[in-house]
């Protein structure tokens, strides 16, 4: 279990979030004393869109034209 002050978290907030790993956990401190706590999914949910996610799952065959001719009549 990590800790950092609010004001650690009020500057990093990005990079603490970015560190954390599934079930991780980093306590928020004002004073010495914890006042909350940032805690990290197990699991990302299903359905839910996130950024990259399907990074290299998509291949795009840029000097495939067999697909144009369908479209033949529409374009000039």
């Amino acid at each position: 279990m990590q800790t950092a002050t609010i004001e650690d978290v009020q500057a990093r907030l990005p990079e603490i979030l970015d560190a954390l790993a599934p079930g991780d956990e980093v306590v928020i401190t004002r004073d010495g004393k914890p006042i909350g706590r940032l805690v990290a999914p197990s699991e990302l949910p299903k359905g839910v869109p996130i950024f990259g996610r399907a990074k290299g799952m998509l291949i795009v065959h840029s000097e495939d034209d067999d697909h144009l001719k369908d479209f033949a009549e529409y374009m000039p």
